[in-house]
């Protein structure tokens, strides 16, 4: 059984969400009971342990993904054995495999009234609430989705991936210092998030872009720079330093203000910025370089978000040249 399918799928890449989803027969023919089992005859089939219980959710998840519809419902039977109808994490599958065999907007309009009756029961229920915020945008009902997910924090303040998701709707929507704000309550929550930090710069530099206010470039590049602090290989940190630094270059009077941020962090001045500028360029093309190259350990990167790399470092070189 591989090991990492005790991790979350959610953002694995296809082809390894592809790998896991292939083993879906060797795993489940392991079950020497049937699927209609009594819970007494599943507990006896497979060991009491609750990596196998992880791993058939998150092979479920896996197997959605790639299509393998039937092995999805085989996994969510096993995990309603164990755990019946009523656990709040099975009705939440339950729905996400009913919202993936909907073929009309009529059918997700349906499974959308399961969860409001649901919820109407026990308003929280956690798994549901999400379900819910999660089906109302990708049926393009925002604002109703936001609503949801605010709701939602008001019963767990201290979920991070709800403010997370919150701060992805509000970016959807233009709303920036929305979706600045619900990141700073994700990094409360997990202060060392490499990967939060660099989102953070980015909606940052996106905004200071849409209203020309350096400070929030100045902003930026301290969450880029946090970022890659934490997490010396992290491209996107990388990526997003180069760019502010670049913007913030391309304008001295911005740098000569010399205007502090919110919380006190003053833009740094032009020799730093360049240092930092050259920083985050050698280390693009050592990414890049060594991930072209097949190099070990360097494999890990989104091909997309290399190809973009390149992209930046070419255009970089070419106005050198100019």
């Amino acid at each position: 059984m591989s090991s990492s399918l005790l991790h979350p799928p959610s953002h694995l890449p296809p082809t390894v969400a592809l790998q896991h989803s292939q083993q879906a027969p060797a795993i489940l023919g392991k079950s020497t009971g049937s699927i209609s089992a009594s819970l007494f005859q599943s507990l006896l089939s497979a060991p009491e342990t609750s990596e196998l219980w992880t791993t058939y959710e998150n092979l479920l998840l896996s197997c959605l993904r790639t299509g393998d519809d039937e092995s999805a419902h085989q996994c969510l039977e096993r995990l309603v054995n164990r755990f019946g109808n009523d656990n709040e994490r099975i009705m939440a599958l339950k729905g996400l495999l009913k919202e993936a065999d909907a073929s009309d907007a009529a059918t997700l309009n349906v499974i959308l009234k399961e969860y409001e009756q649901i919820l109407q029961d026990n308003p929280t229920n956690i798994p549901i609430l999400k379900r819910r915020v999660a089906l109302l945008r990708s049926i393009g009902r925002t604002p109703e989705s936001v609503s949801v997910l605010i709701s939602l924090l008001d019963i767990s303040p201290t979920d991070a991936e709800a403010w997370a998701e919150l701060a992805d709707l509000y970016f959807s929507q233009g709303l920036y210092s929305q979706a600045i704000f619900a990141l700073e309550e994700v990094l409360i929550l997990q202060p060392n998030a490499w990967n939060v930090h660099a989102r953070l710069g980015e909606v940052l530099f996106i905004a200071a872009k849409s209203s020309d206010n350096a400070g929030q470039l100045g902003e930026a590049i301290k969450r880029f720079s946090r970022s890659i602090e934490l997490c010396d290989g992290y491209l996107r940190g990388y990526y997003g330093l180069k760019l502010a630094t670049k913007q913030l270059l391309s304008d001295p009077s911005k740098v000569s203000q010399n205007r502090a941020t919110s919380d006190g962090f003053a833009i740094p001045d032009s020799v730093t910025l360049s240092k930092l500028d050259e920083l985050a360029t050698e280390k693009l093309a050592e990414i890049v370089r060594r991930n072209s190259s097949g190099e070990k350990g360097w494999q890990g990167y989104d091909e997309a978000e290399i190809k973009a790399a390149k992209e930046l470092l070419e255009s970089d070189t070419a106005a050198v040249i100019r």
